[in-house]
């Protein structure tokens, strides 16, 4: 995990170069011929990518997106209308039933269909009319990491082209220099936080919700910890109950109309008695961790999980724990 985790900024460089104009044409597409609604189909990781996909989609452009239950498709078997939507599916593997049933559905009824699927040849790449492949190589750790990233920045390619925007795509391509060095970020403080801790919550808000999304799911998955994630916005309303003197809580919070609003929250869960760990940029004073930063904010999500893969490895070794192997895992999961 932390071999690929790190290995993140190489396979970036590479995605930066391939299907470029593969992109452009479709953002052309999408901007001669908008669609009515757009949804995202994908699970766990991919799930979490999709929401800052949908993030920037909703916040660029205006449409707002949708995340599908799948089941809809595949169980319920529901009348959907679909004609002139657009369906974003993402996944590591391509392999998934449950992600790769609906976007066949989507096609089959009218809609555009778009994959963003590491493996060029699954079956999800086949059944998308547009296959945009994430160049991330063979990932062999259960815990995605490289594939993820590369999900979040095809993502955002999407987005670039259909917005048609030079600057987000020039800030795009100094990625993996960004990637690079949030790879050397210090994140010690929080493995001596974590490493004895049986919970946490992990908080964010606007583009560092899907952070807090996935590193929960990390702590999880490679650490043992039950970790929870909320928004910054809904953390005191029910969750707030549970916050006691010493409960871990790392708060994500990046450049952007949400920072000042999570530093509040910082502030007063401190005041409460909790062991805030605070990612924030350098510039400001109170954090705790050092969140690393791209071109634009908008990108900062991309580089801030990369410096927090590399923490949560480390964690799980200083836990005793193999993140290579997380009990009861497969790489593929296979759900209906």
């Amino acid at each position: 995990m932390l071999e690929e985790a790190r290995s993140a900024a190489r396979y970036v460089a590479v995605q930066l170069t391939r299907d470029q104009q593969r992109y452009a044409e479709l953002g052309a597409r999408l901007r001669a011929t908008p669609p009515t609604n757009v949804v995202t189909v994908a699970r766990g990781s991919s799930d979490h990518a999709a929401a800052y996909c949908a993030y920037l989609v909703m916040a660029r452009l205006g449409h707002i997106v949708a995340s599908l239950p799948m089941s809809l498709v595949t169980l319920n078997q529901a009348p959907l209308l679909v004609r002139n939507a657009l369906a974003i599916a993402i996944s590591q593997s391509g392999q998934s039933p449950d992600v790769v049933e609906p976007l066949r559905y989507f096609r089959a009824h009218g809609a555009t269909t778009v994959a963003l699927v590491n493996h060029a040849d699954s079956p999800l790449a086949t059944a998308a009319e547009w296959s945009l492949p994430l160049h991330a190589g063979v990932e062999s750790s259960v815990a995605a990491t490289k594939s993820f990233i590369g999900s979040l920045v095809a993502g955002a390619l999407l987005t670039a082209h259909w917005q048609d925007d030079t600057a987000l795509l020039d800030a795009l391509g100094q990625l993996p220099q960004a990637l690079e060095t949030a790879t050397r970020c210090d994140w010690s403080e929080a493995i001596e936080v974590l490493a004895p801790a049986s919970r946490i919550m992990v908080v964010g808000r606007g583009t560092g919700f899907p952070l807090a999304l996935e590193a929960a799911l990390k702590c999880k998955e490679t650490c043992a910890i039950q970790a929870e994630a909320f928004s910054g916005a809904e953390i005191k309303h029910g969750p707030m109950a549970l916050i006691e003197e010493g409960y871990p809580l790392l708060m994500f919070a990046p450049r952007g109309p949400a920072q000042a609003g999570m530093l509040a929250l910082a502030a007063e869960m401190r005041v409460r008695g909790a062991r805030v760990l605070l990612a924030a940029p350098q510039d400001v004073v109170e954090r705790d961790l050092t969140l690393p930063v791209a071109a634009t904010p908008d990108l900062d999500p991309i580089v801030a999980i990369q410096a927090f893969y590399v923490m949560a490895a480390q964690l799980s070794a200083a836990r005793g724990m193999d993140a290579d192997r997380p009990r009861h895992l497969n790489k593929v999961t296979r759900t209906s």
